[in-house]
């Protein structure tokens, strides 16, 4: 048990995966509340605009301090209430501080307002681009990185000059609550960042609240209704949703980084990444060896020492129904089975072969600690049957040379060369997919950039002998136009 409504109360009761004890207790917001903060949120938007680049900045970088100074009170609420070992809770605030600290400093030079060419035809104006923030931004974040992930909206759209009213999971709460209550600290006494608590009913009042965007991080499904919910009023939306990611083996990779690379892309943080590594299509010369180093790793890895339970209790049925309908369909079991689903964990990996590519476990997003691993001719099939997929999100190659190449050739929004989950670790770069993973981007510049309105302003500085773009102009004018438009675009 995660999460809970207590019967007859309006309490949000968050439990440990671990040991099912009770974390916190939270009031369930409803709709009139969900609106009165976006109201309060959208009331603190002109102190927080009014800082400027520079003022926002300052502030969040102490937001960083504060968290940083903090840290040993989120790793033990990431171990509590989400779950995680020690080490995937480490490396989760590290990539997260990381992004606060990058967002807050390059929001300027991305954002500021610059000039660009004005063009030959309209060399007599001064042009220039800005990005405006939208103004309120609601952010619903997800419970398998509830640090991470929201952080990858809500810091990039305060940099950006937005408030932002912010739902976590019901199933990490109080995590949640530690994200604000450290902002807080370092913004004392406004309302620029607030939390709205809740199960899915709170989510939807926040799309029909009143927001300027929605930032929604989840499962295809739940974003199909968030997106629904918002398209009424024509609240643009932000959607990461799922993933079914594949890692290409070539024949001349180095295999043991390749194997090293797949066990922890499949099994850190206990499979749930959407951006971790589901299926390998593996090399035919490198096949047999890759596979068999794989399994002797994968024995060594055990849940509750290196990745913690499956934290949401249905995924456990949904991580055993893609074992066995691989294994019904002719796949087979190199590493673990159903037997490995031992409610909350799962014990170890799975390390499945030969699976039908028309299966479940091949199809579907499993989000735990399985692997799927097929033999293909080479690197080229690989290619094809990772695109082979109604997901779009990340994607890893190994291969020593034409890997730019092979990278390239991936459908997906973001591939690691020789490396799993680099991406997410770059503040610079944009994290997000396409198809049923989703659109839009969080992370560097455009991440800045999806949480403004790009506002384009052209300046008259003086007058130009072709007047045409007026009724004063006369026959002359047009015939000079003509001439012009035929030299600039004939040549």
């Amino acid at each position: 048990m995660a999460s809970t409504v207590d019967s007859g109360t309006t309490n949000l009761v968050s439990y440990s995966p671990v040991d099912s004890r009770a974390v916190a207790a939270f009031a369930v917001d409803d709709e009139e509340t969900v609106r009165e903060k976006v109201a309060r949120a959208r009331e603190a938007g002109s102190w927080w605009r009014s800082l400027g680049h520079d003022g926002r900045r300052a502030h969040l970088l102490e937001w960083r301090r504060v968290m940083a100074r903090r840290l040993e009170e989120v790793l033990d609420l990431l171990q509590r209430e989400n779950g995680k070992v020690r080490a995937d809770a480490v490396v989760e605030m590290t990539a997260a501080l990381a992004h606060v600290d990058w967002s807050a400093r390059n929001a300027r030079s991305v954002l500021a307002r610059r000039r660009v060419p004005s063009g030959l035809l309209m060399l007599n104006h001064l042009a220039t681009l800005e990005y405006r923030p939208y103004g309120v931004i609601g952010v619903i974040g997800p419970w398998n990185y509830p640090v991470h992930t929201p952080v990858g909206s809500i810091a990039y759209a305060l940099a950006a000059g937005n408030t932002v009213v912010f739902k976590p999971s019901e199933y990490t709460p109080a995590i949640g609550r530690w994200l604000v209550d450290t902002f807080e600290e370092a913004v004392p006494g406004r309302s620029v960042l607030q939390l709205s608590t809740g199960h899915g009913a709170t989510g939807a009042a926040l799309c029909t609240s009143g927001v300027d965007k929605i930032a929604f991080t989840g499962s295809p499904s739940t974003g199909a209704r968030v997106l629904a919910a918002c398209a009424p009023s024509l609240t643009p939306v932000l959607l990461e949703l799922g993933g079914k990611d594949a890692m290409v083996v070539a024949a001349d990779a180095d295999v043991p980084a390749a194997v090293e690379a797949a066990l922890w892309g499949g099994c850190s943080n206990a499979g749930q990444s959407c951006a971790g590594i589901e299926r390998v299509y593996v090399a035919d010369p490198v096949y047999d060896e890759f596979l068999d180093l794989l399994a002797r790793r994968a024995e060594e890895v055990r849940a509750r020492a290196d990745f913690g339970p499956i934290t949401m209790p249905a995924q456990l049925d949904v991580i055993r129904r893609h074992i066995q309908d691989a294994l019904a369909r002719g796949g087979r079991a190199v590493v673990g089975g159903p037997e490995s689903v031992q409610p909350p964990y799962v014990a170890g990996p799975v390390i499945l072969a030969d699976v039908p590519e028309d299966s479940a476990a091949v199809r579907e997003e499993t989000f735990g600690p399985v692997l799927v691993v097929n033999r293909v001719a080479d690197a080229a099939e690989g290619v094809d049957r990772a695109n082979d997929s109604d997901y779009g999100l990340g994607a890893a190659v190994f291969a020593r040379r034409g890997a730019g190449e092979l990278a390239g050739r991936m459908r997906a929004g973001m591939v690691s060369i020789n490396d799993v989950l680099s991406f997410p670790a770059v503040p610079a770069l944009p994290f997000g997919g396409r198809g049923r993973s989703g659109f839009g981007r969080i992370h560097g510049a455009d991440g800045l950039r999806e949480f403004t309105v790009p506002t384009a302003r052209t300046r008259k500085l003086f007058d130009v002998p072709l007047a045409v773009s007026t009724y004063a102009r006369g026959p002359r004018d047009m015939a000079r136009l003509e001439r012009l438009i035929g030299w600039l675009h004939s040549r």
